[in-house]
């Protein structure tokens, strides 16, 4: 077919309301909607899902926190549980110097992570 007549085909298909007289064109309606349900569907299993069931496992581990887990921060601080607190953690980084760091700004156990030194 020529450059014109795909024009006029697809004039002639979004020209109509309900449906089109074009073979094999969509109806309207519920098949409008499908690419973008189909979208959504894509979206959840490979965006949203994911970031729930990480969110839930980080949850978790906040909870299941006591004395002498060795963590890290988000800011990247590394010590050693030594109080909790159901909003704070006190954390000793080095002998006889302690900080007091949110509870929520836990970023992981270090054996959890893989990292940290050897002490």
């Amino acid at each position: 077919m020529t450059q014109f007549s795909w024009i006029y085909l697809l004039a002639q298909a979004q020209g109509k309301g309900g449906g089109s007289n074009v073979p094999g064109g969509c109806g309207g309606g519920m098949m409008n909607l499908l690419p973008m349900l189909l979208m959504l569907v894509v979206f959840y299993f490979l965006l949203i899902r994911p970031q729930q069931k990480k969110a839930k496992e980080h949850r978790e581990m906040l909870a299941n926190l006591k004395r002498n887990d060795r963590i890290i921060t988000n800011g990247g601080m590394l010590g050693k549980i030594t109080g909790l607190t159901d909003r704070f953690v006190t954390l000793e980084v080095a002998e006889k110097i302690r900080l007091r760091v949110l509870r929520s700004h836990i970023l992981a156990k270090e054996t959890d992570r893989g990292d940290g030194d050897s002490r």
